[in-house]
């Protein structure tokens, strides 16, 4: 039964994740979807102009959201270092969507609305798969893990030189112990005499 039990809790809370994942996914696809739209057609801009001004700020919202909803119990390793990585992670997916865009729009020749949101969409589902796997690995990570290193935002491996023995200490480590020497007997203790040979008879 306990391999039954964990495994149903791993899935049940992925499940949640996911769900949370979703919902907050949903909202940014909307705001990313209507701003590419209204940035492409109502201010006239290029196709690709218009889906990476709109994906900064779904971006902004989604780490907010993930941040203190999705993953709010994860470790919380500087904002700094988060929110860089987030939008690093969402550069590779918004990169996907462009790739997607752009092969329709200069390739395929498709200019139209319905070609340019199908692509839009073919390339957010595509970017938001790759976003949850890498924001679970890489930008809010689990409890219990090692910290991160500020300098390198990557987790320490906990080989601290600081902490490293001495040559004094490690010397003193590896010397043999002395034998303990036992205290002399007080004056007038009978001295036991030796034992005697065990002689044959002949």
């Amino acid at each position: 039964m306990q391999p039954i039990r964990r495994l149903y809790d791993r899935f049940s809370s992925l499940f949640r994740e996911l769900a949370k994942f979703g919902t907050v996914g949903a909202v940014a696809f909307v705001v990313d979807f209507g701003g590419t739209n209204l940035v492409r057609y109502g201010a006239h801009q290029g196709p690709l102009t218009s889906k990476a001004v709109a994906t900064v700020f779904a971006a902004t919202l989604a780490y907010l959201a993930n941040r203190y909803w999705t993953w709010r119990d994860r470790e919380q390793t500087g904002l700094a270092r988060e929110y860089f990585l987030f939008f690093v992670l969402n550069g590779i997916g918004l990169l996907i969507s462009l790739l997607i865009i752009g092969f329709v729009e200069y390739t395929l020749k498709m200019g139209d609305p319905l070609s340019y949101n199908i692509s839009l969409i073919i390339g957010t589902a595509l970017g938001t798969l790759f976003r949850f796997w890498s924001y679970k690995k890489w930008v809010f990570l689990p409890p219990g893990l090692p910290s991160v290193d500020p300098h390198t935002g990557l987790p320490e491996t906990g080989d601290d030189p600081s902490h490293e023995p001495s040559p004094d200490t490690a010397g003193a480590a590896l010397a043999p112990r002395p034998t303990p020497i036992p205290a002399p007997e007080p004056p007038g203790t009978p001295i036991p005499a030796p034992d005697q040979p065990i002689t044959r008879g002949r």
